[in-house]
């Protein structure tokens, strides 16, 4: 299968599939797959611009509006994560994953699926230790304050992914993030990534760049690839698995253990933002299993377009968790390990009778403009629904009430509309912030935040 990575997409979606579709027509091989590693900027309108945390000069409505009214469409199937910088209204209304436009996949606060033979799980946001234990209490219309938290890592999000660990339950094939799991960067040139990015030193030197969390996931799951951004550099390393952090890999031997194995490796990348002389985007030929069982699991590999399916495993741990689920700011307490794998057992129990093929599996194609704002989502309703799963009880009152961030909820009639709506609350937004300078970010810069 080839695959597509992205790093920090910052709204630039018609750049992105342009170099795809330049790449094409030198190889002559269709990209099957993108995956865009958070900052996507899914903006559907100008209202979606106070939802965004980022200085008001770069507040510009960027191109998924676009994908999202359907003028364009993606040209390949694209799942994203999210990062720091996002329209945080619209994906806290998918928070379990959805299409946010036709063949753009948003894999939710957390989560896994399968496109043909490939597990793919992501984490979206940034870890801030604050926030961590905390449940996602944000919601619209933020203030300054959740304006940033929203986009926060929690530890919920964190377990769920952790019951994906262990090679009986399937190997993770792609593990996406926006942060880097902490220590990464001892896993690679080192010297070369503080050449470029001096500032990184200390942070390096102590340990403490990246997520812990992250750095959690990577040792439980073992993915064979993990994919990041954020940090707006290109950047490979190699760990190698053993007891205890990861290290860098030693060589190769004739015969690796398969991917989630003791003695396995992940190859890790990041990548830089799209700009140009910037490496922003990697193409990969994912190895694929025999022909008859990428035929059996809906792969490419034939030439036909990839199936997005729901992941067994994941559903299961969805329904099992849902009960943990909360939006309070009290800090998360995981079930007893014993009551756990009771719940995990019934869930998979009824995931294996509900799905029983793979047909059974496919993600629908159910993506449609919101008519009525402020409710739940239906795709969450569906998707929860298909669990057992009451989705009111389960997102415990999270819409919005009705009043709140009415135009960030529906989208402008035409593209003049919408550019003239952004140009609009940009200058609007430019104009408050001229007493009240902030740092903002300047082109190559970072916001850590």
């Amino acid at each position: 299968m080839r695959v597509a990575v992205q790093g920090c997409c910052h709204g630039e979606m018609d750049a992105i599939y342009a170099t795809l579709a330049a790449a094409e027509q030198r190889t002559g091989q269709k990209t099957d797959l993108l995956l865009c590693c958070g900052d996507f900027h899914s903006l559907r309108g100008a209202g979606d611009l106070d939802c965004i945390a980022v200085p008001a000069k770069y507040k510009q409505l960027g191109d998924f509006h676009k994908y999202y009214s359907g003028e364009r469409e993606a040209p390949c199937l694209t799942i994203f994560i999210g990062g720091n910088h996002e329209a945080s209204n619209y994906l806290q209304e998918l928070g379990f994953g959805g299409w946010v436009a036709p063949n753009i996949y948003y894999l939710g606060y957390c989560g896994a699926v399968r496109v043909g033979h490939l597990r793919i799980s992501g984490l979206s946001g940034i870890f801030k230790r604050h926030d961590y234990p905390l449940g996602h209490f944000e919601a619209p219309p933020y203030d300054r304050s959740t304006l940033r938290s929203v986009y926060h890592v929690r530890r919920h999000d964190v377990w769920k992914l952790q019951q994906l660990g262990g090679v009986e339950d399937g190997v993770t094939d792609v593990m996406m993030s926006h942060d880097w799991p902490r220590g990464i960067a001892r896993c690679g040139n080192t010297e070369e990534l503080l050449r470029r990015k001096s500032f990184l030193r200390d942070e390096v030197n102590d340990n403490s760049l990246g997520s812990a969390p992250g750095e959690e996931l990577l040792n439980a799951l073992r993915p064979a690839y993990w994919f990041a951004a954020h940090l707006h550099v290109k950047f490979p390393a190699l760990v190698a698995h053993r007891l205890g952090r990861p290290r860098p890999a030693a060589p190769a031997g004739a015969s690796d253990p398969p991917p989630g194995a003791e003695g396995s490796q992940t190859k890790f990348l990041a990548l830089g933002k799209c700009l140009p002389g910037h490496d922003f985007l990697q193409i990969l030929e994912m190895p694929a299993p025999e022909a008859g069982a990428a035929a059996a699991e809906g792969g490419a590999a034939g030439g036909g377009s990839p199936v997005l399916r729901y992941d067994r495993r994941w559903l299961a741990v969805t329904k099992a968790a849902a009960p943990y689920f909360h939006v309070g700011r009290s800090a998360f307490r995981p079930p007893q390990e014993h009551a756990l794998r009771e719940q995990l057992s019934a869930a998979e129990a009824f995931v294996a009778a509900a799905h029983p093929t793979e047909e059974s599996l496919v993600v629908p194609t159910n993506f449609v403009i919101p008519a009525a704002p402020y409710a739940v989502n239906g795709q969450t309703e569906a998707m929860l629904g298909a669990l057992g799963l009451d989705a009111a009880a389960t997102l415990q009152g999270r819409a919005p009430q009705p009043g709140q961030q009415q135009a960030a909820q529906q989208p402008a009639a035409t593209l003049d509309g919408l550019k003239s709506q952004a140009a609009k609350r940009r200058r609007e937004l430019e104009a408050e912030e001229a007493n009240a300078p902030t740092g903002g970010m300047l082109d190559g810069e970072i916001d850590l935040d």
